[in-house]
This record gives C-alpha cells, structure tokens and sequence, in this order.
C-alpha cells in the first residue's frame, strides 16, 4: 500500500526566530510522504527569505505570499486550497513536531478509519519544556462548544472522506471553529494520546486572556450563529475552565 500523500499547513507572519525549527521538525518526520505548504501573510522581517532556502534544499516544500496581510485563517485557507493529499494537518510556524508524528497518526486513522484526530503535545515556555496536555480519547461538537481540547498543531482531517475544509475567516479562533464545523458532519473527533508536538506558549502568537474571550465570544455568536442563551451557557464554562487553568 502507498502511504497516503499529507498535506502539512503552515501560516507564517514574521516567525524569522522560530520558522526553521518548525521547518525541519516536518523534514526530520519519519513519514515522508508529504508536503509542507507554507503561506506567508506579509511578513515584514526575513521570514521569507528563510522559507526560500528550504524550497531550494527540497521540493516537498512550497511557499506562497499573500498580497496583503490576513491574519492566520486566511493564511491557512490559501495553503488548503493548494494542498493535494489526502490528509490536512496544521503546524503553525513556531511549533514543533516530534518525527514519529506523522507516522503514528496516519497509521492511527487508517486502521480505525477516524475523518479527524488529534494527538496530545507539550508545552515550551522560554526554551524549556513544560507541562504536557492530554486531551480526552475523543470530543464530540457540544463537548467542544465549552473547551477546545484539539491542539492546532495536532489536527488532521481525512479530506477524501470529508472533502476539503476551510477556516472560518475569523482574526482568531478559527482553528476552533473549523473543528466544531467538521464536528457538525462527523460524531467524534478521536485523540491519540501519545505525546507527538511541542506548543511554544511564549511566542508572539500568545495573546491576551481577556482578547481570546472576545474572539470566544464572537465565535459562539458571528460564526456558530447560537442563540444568546446557549452562547452564555456555554462561554461561562469556557471562561471558568480558563480561570482554573490559570489558576494552577
């Protein structure tokens, strides 16, 4: 059997510090049927010179720029409709993956035959590695509604099963929404529960709590279009699972 082409989403918007690490934990994959298809939204440092020279080493490796800046949505959104496998998976430029990644979650949905997965990862804060995260064995839409569990850089979709899937085009939280717009047609998103990622959390991609609440906000009522009662409902859970997060 052929391993199934994956198609490896990545925005990048001035990530000159982290880009080649994130870059070469997709190079130094296990699995190597793959391409990695890298927009760049306007950078305004050396990010894409740096991309440039690893078009150069391998042609796996593809960069686009877009014609003005659009933040991450629309950065990923350009990269899916140009990716050509049969899996999406996403890796945000100042994230890593370990080798085995790729291979273990192929392996992973084509013996259970799962549309989406996500994996568990762990946390880097200044250079050091932290806590790890390890979501439950699966979610499902309204358990997601009140906690986003599925780690970005861990996500992958069976686009043969699913047809290709975009992001809402959202500033932020539409990693999030694009999951719970997959969860609509699918029961259950499952987890891998091996460590398979490293999130950096001290990069320029972390934002302000109380800005994600905004965006969390307007997820639940722009987006997912839910009633004002249910949105309530649900962000005073989301909110409170924050808070304790914090608080330990």
């Amino acid at each position: 059997m052929v391993a199934p082409l994956v198609s490896v989403i990545m925005p990048a918007y001035n990530a000159e510090l982290y880009i080649s690490e994130s870059i070469e934990s997709v190079m130094n994959q296990t699995y190597t049927n793959w391409e990695l298809l890298i927009t760049d939204d306007r950078s305004t440092d050396n990010t894409h010179h740096i991309v440039r020279d690893y078009v150069i080493k391998d042609e796996r490796i593809k960069l686009f720029i877009n014609h003005e800046n659009g933040g991450a949505g629309v950065a990923r959104n350009n990269s899916i409709k140009q990716a050509r496998g049969r899996f999406i998976s996403f890796l945000d430029a100042d994230d890593q993956w370990l080798p085995e990644k790729l291979t273990k979650q192929v392996y992973f949905m084509l013996k259970h035959n799962y549309p989406f997965t996500f994996t568990a990862y762990r946390k880097i804060e200044q250079g050091r590695l932290k806590s790890s995260v390890i979501p439950p064995k699966f979610t499902t839409y309204n358990k997601l509604l009140s906690g986003n569990v599925i780690g970005c850089l861990t996500a992958m979709y069976d686009a043969q099963i699913l047809g290709k899937k975009y992001m809402p085009l959202i500033r932020k939280r539409q990693d999030m929404a694009l999951w719970l717009k997959i969860l609509e047609n699918v029961p259950k998103a499952y987890c891998l529960t091996d460590i398979l990622a490293f999130y950096r959390v001290d990069s320029g991609m972390t934002q302000n709590k109380l800005e994600i609440l905004k965006w969390q906000w307007l997820l639940y009522r722009d987006v997912l279009k839910l009633n004002v009662f249910k949105a309530i409902y649900h962000f005073i859970i989301y909110s409170a699972k924050g808070f304790f997060k914090y608080l330990v």
